[in-house]
């Protein structure tokens, strides 16, 4: 029990339920006020007054960025975390192409054209389209519930009747239009932004009936008529229909244009006489329910070409042409996503030239770094921890490789594997290659990531193990559950590419067994004090080879360096006989001006030659652990304490459990036997 619950025992649960601070946001939601009220709340934050591309962008910029630093040198955007919803949406490795949304989203706050173009994600399906979409939504619906995010709307109050602006438009669009000017030149000084604030558009038709009744019935006084006037809070809510938008394509018999611009409301053209009477009509289309706000076209290359007229003029003119009216003003950012068949259509199709040219297509491809593709798959499967089974290290790790594989096209450099490149791309080091080796070879492929295999049907072979017999999901498994998917995959037409991908499965489970070879390798070798004393041994013999010395042995001889002992280590880091002398004087050089800066030297630092340290000290411990008699039926009790020793360090330093640590180590195990058997049938064939 938390102390607040403990100390207010006496609380009744209806008490608990309504709290005070919940009263004051309903009764700030709730404000209502008069046109000069209005003008004091602008006066005091001008900002009120920002069009529907300006919001979003200060909305987005509301919850800030961190920098990409040298790898990626674009900004992340902390809205595409999800920090709303505790990351369950959150968008990984796509930095870029939200980095270019954004950009757009900016340029169009500042007027420099975007804001006349609809931003069409454009990229395959499950690539994230969808999510993006909906956490602008979300996030620009939380944003009017704050101070920052606060805009109104207002009402007609005539002759004891209450009537709403049907499009919750700008109580500022009241202004006439000879008044404008000064008006913003005073909001636009007292705003300091880096876009204009201005008032643009005219008042929807319900609206200028009414303006113009009570124009013509007070004379012409506008004090006069704004005194009808009531302006409120307006809240955004797709729920309610309020500034955010969702349209999405069906069958032509069912679907008309009316569900985007509105409709007769038949019902009252009896009471007003007449259908071209703007109080007979219902402004509900989805352009009028998203004024001001958002609109999402979901697949919108599917929508018939009726409605994309209907777009054309949104996003160019700002306006809609209801049935029986006149254009009305809209203010509004509309997003469209798509995938790459509909958006090929629209290539080919000479008569959507008009629509291509008002799109601003961002490409959302797929994840290209396998750590990112990892974080979507542990997001899915991250409260599987209470169940029966659990996910072994390295098994999202796998599926993750194979996928990004998929994604990639191959290798121009000759000596660059298709898995070094995955590597590189997920910002791991690959001798010969360097940060701008891989900013090369992503602007040469422009394509990758537009193709492959999407996060759902990994997500959906992991499943799919989830719900087996074994208590814990091992690498091995995914990549068999995803291997035999693959036969029957609905995406996957092009028996090429299926055999292709199938290949690619052997890259990834040889990538596994490098991995957990080397960590058993280092679970072995972890004895820190061994692998101290053996590179001390190293040094002082690379010390006297260089300026020629001797060596003074345990006993206090002296002797000659030893060449087999550091040749032994510098082999395991692939220097040639060739190389041993630069990499030692290169080594002792470092040493030096290590001890210049009043350092220390620490092996530890130097990843090369603590690698090679490390598997020194496991080939020299391997025979006396005897691993590979794990696969024979007898084990003497002396090799179990010290196979129980490595278990324990691959628990403790690895994340394995019981079970998984047992399976690694037999399938090591089985790995060494299987080299040592390949080993004597090459010496017999000799």
């Amino acid at each position: 029990m938390s102390d607040q619950n403990a100390s207010e025992p006496d609380k009744s649960l209806l008490d608990l339920v309504q709290s005070e601070r919940e009263c004051e946001q309903f009764r700030a939601f709730a404000w209502e006020g008069s046109f000069p009220d209005y003008f004091e709340i602008l006066q005091r934050d001008p900002l009120v007054a920002r069009n529907a591309w300006q919001r979003l962008y200060d909305m987005i910029a509301s919850y800030g960025w961190t920098d990409g630093g040298p790898k990626t040198q674009v900004r992340r955007w902390k809205l595409f975390d999800d920090p709303e919803g505790d990351g369950r949406d959150a968008v990984y490795g796509l930095d870029e192409p939200l980095a270019k949304l954004v950009q757009m989203i900016r340029a169009g706050a500042c007027g420099f054209g975007p804001e006349r173009r609809v931003i069409l994600l454009h990229g395959p399906v499950g690539s994230a389209k969808s999510t993006i979409a909906r956490l602008i939504k979300r996030a620009l619906e939380l944003y009017t519930r704050t101070d920052a995010g606060a805009l109104y709307t207002f009402s007609w109050h005539v002759d004891g009747e209450v009537i709403p602006s049907p499009m919750n438009q700008d109580p500022l669009l009241l202004v006439p239009p000879l008044a404008r000017r000064p008006v913003e030149e005073r909001l636009d000084r007292g705003a300091r932004c880096e876009y204009h604030i201005t008032i643009a558009g005219e008042l929807d038709p319900v609206s200028r009936h009414y303006y113009g009744e009570l124009m013509a019935r007070h004379d012409g006084d506008w004090r006069r008529v704004i005194e009808h006037v009531r302006v409120r809070r307006l809240v955004f809510s797709e729920a309610d229909r309020v500034g955010v938008g969702t349209f999405q394509p069906k069958d032509e018999k069912n679907q008309d244009s009316t569900e985007l611009t509105g409709d007769l409301n038949y019902r009252k053209i009896a009471e007003y006489g007449s259908d071209s009477d703007p109080r007979a009509f219902n402004f509900d289309g989805e352009f009028n329910v998203a004024n001001r706000g958002i609109l999402e076209f979901v697949e919108v290359l599917k929508l018939d070409v009726a409605f994309l007229y209907d777009l054309l003029g949104a996003t160019q003119e700002h306006s809609i042409k209801p049935r029986k009216f006149a254009q009305t003003d809209i203010d509004e950012v509309i997003i469209g996503h798509t995938n790459e068949p509909e958006y090929k259509k629209l290539q080919n199709n000479d008569l959507m030239e008009a629509f291509r040219d008002r799109t601003i297509k961002i490409d959302i491809p797929y994840n290209l770094s396998i750590a990112d593709e990892v974080k979507i798959y542990r997001r899915q499967f991250r409260g599987s921890s209470g169940s029966a089974r659990s996910i072994a290290p390295h098994a999202l790790e796998m599926a993750a490789t194979w996928a990004v594989l998929t994604r990639l096209e191959e290798p121009s450099h000759p000596s660059l594997t298709l898995l070094q490149k995955a590597q590189l791309y997920n910002g791991e080091r690959v001798s010969g290659f360097s940060r701008e080796h891989v900013r090369e070879m992503r602007e040469a492929n422009h394509g990758e990531g537009m193709s492959g295999i999407s996060p759902r049907y990994v997500q959906d072979s992991i499943a799919a193990c989830m719900v087996s017999d074994r208590p814990v999901i091992s690498p091995l498994d995914v990549l068999d559950a995803l291997e035999q998917g693959l036969r029957h995959h609905s995406l996957l037409s092009n028996e090429e590419t299926r055999k292709r991908y199938a290949q690619l499965f052997s890259v990834a489970r040889e990538q596994y067994e490098e991995i957990v070879k080397r960590e058993v390798q280092l679970a072995i070798a972890s004895d820190r004090e061994a692998v101290d004393r053996l590179c001390s041994k190293y040094i002082d013999n690379v010390k006297a080879h260089v300026t020629r010395e001797k060596v003074l042995d345990p006993g206090g001889r002296q002797r000659d360096p030893d060449e087999r002992l550091m040749r032994s280590i510098e082999c395991k880091i692939d220097i040639a006989d060739s190389r041993k002398e630069d990499f030692r004087h290169e080594l002792m050089n470092y040493i030096a001006a290590v001890h210049l800066e009043g350092k220390t030297f620490d092996y530890r630092e130097n990843d090369r030659l603590r690698l090679a340290l490390e598997l020194k000290v496991f080939e020299d411990r391997r025979d006396t652990i005897q691993l590979t008699s794990l696969v024979s039926t007898v084990v003497d009790p002396d090799t179990q304490d010290k196979i129980a020793v490595i278990r324990d360090r691959l628990m403790r330093e690895f994340g394995y459990d019981e079970v998984s640590a047992d399976e690694v180590l037999q399938h090591v195990a089985s790995l060494f036997s299987r080299g040592e058997a390949q080993a004597g049938d090459e010496e017999v064939a000799a």
